[in-house]
């Protein structure tokens, strides 16, 4: 249990959110399959969903080491049959679209990754999805038109200082990114913290 604590790292967005993430996710995800998480940090919004969703199957990744470990870390605790061991996947990669997925989901990854990201993720959720299934997308979103403020303005000055290439990303644009995958724009569902909003994609 020890060695566990030293790896284990948390993150206090995923402690907070998690619980509104998976009650706005019980319409949207299939009854059973396979939900491939993109980017999942941590690990504890996994651990969480996989129990809040114990008929599917949990597949986490994410291309940083050390989010990797941790995420091990929370699984060996958690000991949950449906929640798998994570994998060494980049958004921009096509290794993750080299196996079907029932449902993906991305949770606080779009504002921190680089813009390709984006495309890439609804590019290969267009090739991993069922016709219907879902692409879930949680995190900080802009209108286009409507003037940044409060925790989206805070947020997206400190994404821009540490990379301009980072922001809040306007969901109009990766609307019309999405439309060019046959992702139809599903639900937009608002969430608890400020500017924060789940958006579901469904393929064509």
């Amino acid at each position: 249990m020890g060695h566990h604590a030293a790896v284990k790292r948390t993150a206090a967005a995923a402690l907070r959110n998690r619980e509104a993430i998976a009650s706005a996710l019980r319409g949207v995800l299939p009854p059973r399959g396979l939900v491939l998480e993109l980017g999942s940090g941590t690990g504890e919004h996994a651990v969480y969903l996989a129990r809040a969703f114990p008929s599917l199957e949990w597949q986490p990744s994410d291309p940083d080491l050390e989010a990797r470990a941790s995420i091990r870390a929370w699984s060996a605790e958690a000991g949950l049959a449906n929640l798998l061991g994570p994998l060494n996947y980049d958004v921009r990669l096509p290794l993750w679209q080299a196996r079907p997925a029932d449902a993906v989901l991305c949770v606080n990854v779009l504002h921190v990754a680089p813009p390709e990201c984006g495309e890439a993720l609804f590019r290969g959720a267009a090739r991993v999805l069922p016709p219907g299934g879902p692409l879930a997308v949680y995190g900080p979103f802009r209108r286009r038109g409507a003037p940044l403020e409060g925790r989206l303005a805070r947020l997206d000055a400190q994404l821009r200082a540490h990379d301009p290439a980072l922001g809040v990303r306007e969901l109009e644009a990766l609307e019309a990114l999405a439309a060019r995958h046959d992702l139809a724009l599903d639900a937009v569902v608002a969430m608890p913290e400020e500017g924060d909003l789940l958006v579901v994609w469904r393929r064509g």
